[in-house]
């Protein structure tokens, strides 16, 4: 005796469409009674307070200028460096030549300008700044909260917050070059 098949039963598709849509009416129907059933009140005050810290509060909080990154580059480590820069692989190469990724690629952009590299694709933020070079105080800036240092960027990086994994992953950004700019 033969067993039917899709191909052998003609009404097949129209039983799957049936269910599909027989499901869908039966879930909606249910909605539409658990709407008539049950009726939510609102309380005049939280179940539950949640304790909210005084700092918060008092408005916004004021941001203290970045110290500057000149004297934690003298000690920096530059295998540091590489090691916390391995966060920005996903987006970024760091090889002469390398391909550009999400963002571009990074070789040699210690005293470069800021949209350095020809062939990608910045925003419009970044490429008004193409004439000002990546020295290392914008650097520090930059990776301390992109956002804030090039409002309208594309970067979606939160940011380094350690100043010694900043100079870190500076120093290790100079020397990707064929002549790493000098320390100041």
């Amino acid at each position: 005796m033969a067993t039917k098949t899709a191909t052998a039963d003609p009404l097949f598709w129209n039983k799957v469409a049936g269910a599909i849509l027989g499901s869908g009416l039966i879930a909606m129907t249910c909605g539409f009674i658990a709407e008539l059933l049950v009726h939510p009140h609102m309380l005049k005050e939280n179940a539950f307070v949640v304790p909210v810290p005084e700092a918060a509060t008092k408005g916004p909080v004021e941001q203290k200028p970045l110290e500057p990154i000149a004297p934690l580059l003298a000690n920096a480590d530059i295998a540091a460096g590489q090691k916390a820069a391995t966060k920005c692989l996903a987006c970024h190469s760091f090889d002469k030549g390398g391909p550009n990724k999400v963002g571009p690629n990074l070789w040699d952009v210690v005293g470069g300008p800021h949209a350095h590299v020809p062939s990608f694709s910045y925003s419009p933020a970044m490429g008004a700044l193409k004439d000002q070079a990546w020295d290392y105080e914008a650097l520090n800036k930059y990776l301390f909260n992109p956002k804030a240092a090039v409002p309208g960027n594309k970067m979606a990086f939160a940011g380094i917050s350690s100043e010694k994994e900043r100079a870190n992953v500076i120093a290790f950004l100079r020397s990707r070059s064929d002549a790493p700019k000098p320390l100041p």
